[in-house]
């Protein structure tokens, strides 16, 4: 019998969501340490405090805290065999990873900003977000907290470039994004066929708070797609999914079907992955680009830059017949230029 992984998350992180179904999908046995932050009794501190943090053996054996779900998917396929999420073939591995960071690293700026841009949807998050963590915080206290989160949070709206300027960009991006996922999804049920795929569940991360937790992306998305908004609560638990090898979308497939979606990553996502990495390589604090011929200005965040560094890493790691298929779906949507291309 496989021992249970610990790990600590909270119900409205998107990224613990994203983490807990693809564990139940991959049928890895594991114990969630329901959290406002507070490390559980026992288990060792994060480095960064990021959720959800992983209780997971070092290399001396020791319990170590491991945090971010890109890598630690990877992790958890070369350490459990069958229902993988990332697909044999290399060519929709690379896009697989491409979607992925997507989900994380560009969707996520419609979740924060609608989650606190708004007083409809600040008001009802905070004390969420409280309750999240314990069912017994007395009201008073329960409301103290939210109180502060929510101002915090409120005051870090620029940090992810949410703006009066820039809130018109995120909205309408939203809008196309949902309308792309429910024609995607109509086809065979997932991002990359008829088998979820990590982007499937970094996807579902992120929409788990758009689409369920925010009154007004919820709405939107309600409004969209109702397939949209069901194939949410399907993604929640797929361990009952027989998952077969040819299940995926065949790659010479991919630029009709993902093509949709391809060029809205080329739109939003790149731009601003590209100047963001740019300002961090010449050491400036904020970055300037335009999105949707608009200004985009921002704080630079120095990790977007390292998994914008992943994603040219599977590109430039392709073989050259790969590469060369890769070039041609990605011509014209936009995403040539993550690689100079």
């Amino acid at each position: 019998m496989i021992n249970p992984i610990d790990l600590m998350g909270a119900p409205g992180s998107p990224y613990t969501r994203k983490m807990l179904s693809l564990m139940r999908f991959r049928e890895i046995p594991f114990r969630v340490h329901w959290t406002t932050g507070q490390v559980p009794k026992g288990f060792p501190k994060p480095k960064v405090a990021l959720l959800p943090t992983y209780f997971l053996p070092g290399k001396g054996g020791e319990i170590v805290a491991v945090t971010d779900s890109t890598p630690l998917i990877r992790r958890f396929e070369k350490a459990y065999e069958g229902r993988s999420v990332i697909p044999a073939d290399p060519i929709m591995a690379f896009f697989n990873d491409l979607i992925e960071d997507f989900a994380d690293e560009w969707l996520t700026k419609a979740m924060f900003h609608y989650r606190w841009a708004h007083e409809a949807d600040n008001k009802n998050v905070g004390p969420l977000l409280v309750f999240w963590g314990s069912s017994v915080i007395d009201d008073g206290t329960a409301h103290n907290l939210s109180d502060h989160f929510t101002q915090r949070q409120i005051d870090r709206l620029y940090v992810v470039g949410s703006n009066e300027i820039t809130a018109p960009i995120i909205e309408a991006a939203y809008i196309r994004f949902v309308d792309i996922l429910d024609r995607l999804i109509a086809q065979e049920g997932y991002v990359l066929g008829s088998r979820p795929s990590a982007a499937d569940f970094a996807v579902f991360g992120q929409m788990t708070q758009l689409a369920i937790v925010e009154p007004t992306s919820a709405k939107i998305t309600r409004d969209i797609s109702a397939r949209v908004r069901a194939w949410i609560d399907r993604m929640e638990d797929l361990s009952g999914l027989s998952p077969q090898a040819d299940d995926w979308f065949e790659a010479s497939s991919a630029k009709e079907i993902l093509g949709p979606l391809l060029t809205e990553i080329g739109r939003t996502y790149t731009p601003v992955m590209l100047a963001n990495a740019k300002a961090v390589m010449t050491g400036k604090k904020t970055f300037e680009t335009r999105v949707d011929d608009a200004p985009w200005t921002q704080p630079t965040f120095k990790y977007q830059a390292k998994t914008l560094g992943w994603i040219r890493e599977a590109y430039f790691d392709l073989k050259s017949k790969d590469q060369k298929h890769v070039d041609e779906i990605l011509k014209g949507t936009g995403c040539e230029a993550l690689f100079g291309t």
